[in-house]
């Protein structure tokens, strides 16, 4: 029998240490960005010229945004999670004909200096869609139909990204794949998927002609040293039809739709291409401010490579690199283990709901905030490709930071609901 007990305030019952994370990495994300951008002529720390005039904007509505969502019932988040996702959509389908072009992609509503990305708020509402999904009837993981149904909620906004020609913001929802596996979905799934992205990588680095030659050759091996050869020759089938399939397609959209500065940034991460003054320049620049960093850093405001523009993009998508130059290598693992605390936090939140909402609600934003800080780290170390992922509350950016602000309290309001008995 669950216990009733009063609410006297909206922190009452709030977890106090994602709280204090979620405020930490605001202000380190905002010193961040008043050194990418510092100018000495421009000292107010108001200056709304300035992207660390209009981040401080940001964080303090932010802030009011977390007190708003506070204050708010529970039982409200799941009741209206269709229609917040039904809105969001609507604004998805609307900035891909109407919204300004940006680096290639039509993704933003532009009033004044200030913009609005529609598709950082289209991932909070997948959340709560798929956790009202999962949460509203009685759902099998390991049933094709289930899957398929499931799999709907993150197609839309997928699709929605497309057009506008943010695949970076797609990839995204291939997090949703983990909260399927804590909800079910066969562990085969998993492997299936690093399969894929192993060959798929092997596809781009060797092209589809060569693996049209590795594979049939590697299963033909197999076949030969196994034991029983009829059922090998079988298992060989299997697995080599869909590979196959998979090196034509990833050939093919390589060749057919991936712009042409999303082609040369995939080819420059795997070395085919050397480009240090096109599309190779940002890494190139952002691994030179790394490692002078040093294990100390050069000092707050010390950064050459971030005092002198050095780094395109340094107070967004490279921002990582501002922090590991001026703070070094403990000043960046002191942020990777802030990181580290705030989604080991969320996934223990999540894991202590009582009902399947805010269950798979709160492991749907720990694996968003997961990939977007695996993917945002790895671009800046050259790992991974450049897809204009920004890195959760430290990149400049009001659509993201309200975005990520509502997602954590959203998760902050279910479990102090949870200690006032709302299920």
């Amino acid at each position: 029998m669950s216990v009733v007990r009063e609410e006297k305030s909206v922190f009452q019952f709030i977890d106090k240490p994602l709280l204090w994370t979620y405020a930490a990495l605001c202000l380190i994300g905002w010193i961040a960005i008043y050194a990418a951008v510092y100018n000495p002529s421009h000292r107010h720390l108001w200056d709304l010229d300035q992207n660390y005039g209009k981040q401080m904007v940001w964080i303090l509505s932010s802030w009011g945004l977390m007190i708003v969502i506070l204050s708010v019932h529970p039982r409200i988040f799941y009741h209206s999670s269709p229609v917040i996702y039904l809105i969001t959509m609507i604004l998805g389908l609307a900035v891909a004909f109407l919204g300004r072009e940006v680096n290639g992609a039509r993704a933003w509503f532009e009033v004044g200096s200030f913009r609005l990305q529609p598709a950082e708020f289209m991932k909070l509402s997948t959340a709560l869609m798929v956790a009202y999904f999962f949460a509203n009837r009685p759902v099998r993981l390991d049933r094709f139909s289930s899957q398929l149904l499931a799999g709907l909620w993150l197609l839309i906004p997928v699709i929605l990204l497309l057009l506008q020609k943010d695949t970076g913001s797609a990839l995204v929802y291939v997090a949703f794949v983990l909260v399927f596996y804590r909800e079910g979905l066969s562990v085969n799934y998993l492997l299936f998927g690093l399969a894929s992205a192993f060959v798929s990588v092997l596809t781009l680095w060797l092209g589809a002609n060569t693996m049209a030659i590795v594979l049939p050759a590697t299963a033909l091996l197999y076949v030969v040293m196994a034991a029983n050869s009829r059922k090998a020759a079988l298992v060989s089938i299997r697995y080599l039809i869909p590979a196959m399939a998979l090196v034509l397609a990833v050939g093919y959209a390589f060749d057919n739709i991936l712009l042409p500065h999303q082609k040369q940034r995939i080819l420059v991460l795997l070395g085919k291409v050397d480009d240090l003054r096109g599309a190779g320049y940002n890494v190139h620049q952002s691994l030179i401010a790394i490692g002078s960093g040093g294990l100390w850093g050069k000092g707050f405001l010390q950064g050459t490579q971030t005092k002198f523009d050095f780094v395109p993009e340094q107070s967004t998508d490279f921002i990582f690199c501002t922090i590991a130059e001026e703070y070094g290598f403990w000043g960046s693992a002191l942020l990777l283990a802030l990181f580290g605390f705030l989604l080991i936090r969320i996934f223990q939140i999540a894991e202590r709901q009582p009902g399947t909402f805010g269950r798979v609600y709160g492991y749907g934003i720990g694996c968003i905030l997961f990939l977007h800080v695996t993917i945002n780290i790895g671009m800046t170390l050259g790992l991974l490709p450049v897809i204009g992922i920004p890195l959760p509350l430290i990149s400049y950016g009001g659509s993201s930071l309200w975005s990520f602000t509502a997602m954590i309290a959203i998760l902050l309001r279910l479990d102090s609901g949870r200690m006032l008995g709302i299920r």
